[in-house]
């Protein structure tokens, strides 16, 4: 399908201002936008101003929750180049959260000209400072008008973008974590590894609490026994023990990262043995105090790498490397970022150009 180009020049810049940049709180003028029906399939992809769209009361992603999205970024390096990281496992998870969701699939090479359209259109938007990005979030709803449990049969599909910064007040600087063993996020056989909206409306409590104690996340625990750790609200774990990265193996209920596989590829890059497993909290605790657990850091899209220097666990906390960075978790984050803007050679074939079509 051959996607138009239908938008205002210069109209206002989405919700907040071109200056700000906290994370999700400013957006571009601009967004792609298809529909889908059972009928037709998907049709009419454009790229239009950015604006709301109406949508009945009724309509099936207010009442049972059947929406799916992703969430990437786009990189300007100093010499101009503008770069996406890894989109197209990004296209790949997006597709498994639909079969999960029951939702249509998007055609792999229509959904990666649509976002590369999206990032040329929206190139002057995206910050050059280091730490700075686009972030890019495609999203499908089920939008059919009626009530009742069941699949929709006609879906919206829109990407929207966001100049941002550091996705916690933190920037790249240790972050203190409480561990729940009251709420659990998902279970085996649930949507857990779906990147769905349900899964982080289940979190907000959790999430709240956490953060009237003064803590920056959450980390779940298994749903089953509260006993293994799974992964943080926003992130996928590692912990350094013993100089190997070790980090919680899937389960069924832990979302699939694209910087988690990143990480695991780096580190082994960087000389450093990995391991995937069940970890036990109780584990990891005794590891801080006995000195064998030496590094905490948290991987996602929006983060990249988040240290952790504090887990607080049934009301103790558990300092981890005196609260500083440390050298492994650095070493990691410099590796990833320099791929991602142009500073180190990406010998993996993870960088994607845009240019003009």
């Amino acid at each position: 399908m051959q996607i138009k180009i239908n938008y205002t020049k210069n109209p206002r810049s989405g919700t907040g201002q071109k200056s700000d940049m906290r994370f999700g709180m400013s957006f571009t003028d601009k967004m792609f936008m298809m529909t889908y029906s059972k009928d037709t399939g998907w049709t009419d992809p454009v790229i239009k101003n950015y604006e709301p769209f109406v949508l009945f009361p009724s309509a099936l992603v207010f009442h049972y929750a059947q929406e799916i999205f992703e969430g990437q970024k786009a990189y300007k390096w100093q010499d101009g180049t503008i770069a996406l990281f890894r989109p197209e496992m990004n296209i790949k998870r997006f597709n498994r959260s639909a079969d999960r969701l029951c939702m249509p699939k998007v055609d792999e090479a229509l959904f990666m000209d649509a976002l590369e359209r999206l990032v040329w259109e929206d190139r002057d938007y995206i910050p050059k400072e280091a730490g700075h990005s686009l972030y890019i979030r495609p999203t499908m709803i089920a939008i059919d008008p009626l009530l009742g449990v069941r699949t929709g049969g006609q879906y919206i599909f829109f990407i929207i973008d966001s100049p941002t910064g550091n996705y916690f007040v933190e920037g790249f600087n240790p972050t203190k974590i409480l561990v729940s063993d009251k709420y659990v996020r998902a279970v085996p056989g649930g949507v857990g590894e779906a990147k769905t909206g349900g899964n982080y409306a289940a979190s907000l409590k959790a999430m709240e609490e956490a953060r009237a104690k003064g803590f920056t996340q959450v980390l779940w625990l298994d749903g089953i026994e509260r006993k293994y750790v799974e992964e943080v609200g926003v992130m996928n774990i590692f912990f350094v023990e013993k100089g190997k990265l070790i980090t919680p193996a899937f389960s069924g209920s832990i979302l699939n990262g694209i910087t988690r596989d990143s990480v695991i590829t780096v580190a082994k890059d960087l000389g450093y043995s990995v391991e995937e497993k069940r970890i036990a909290i109780e584990d990891v605790c005794k590891g801080i105090e006995a000195g064998t657990v030496t590094e905490c850091f948290g991987s996602g899209t929006a983060c990249v790498i988040s240290p952790v220097g504090e887990l607080n666990y049934k009301e103790r906390s558990y300092t981890i490397n005196n609260f500083k960075t440390g050298s492994v978790t650095k070493a990691i984050y410099d590796a990833i970022t320099g791929i991602q803007y142009g500073k180190v050679k990406d010998k993996h074939g993870w960088i994607r150009t845009v240019k003009p079509k």
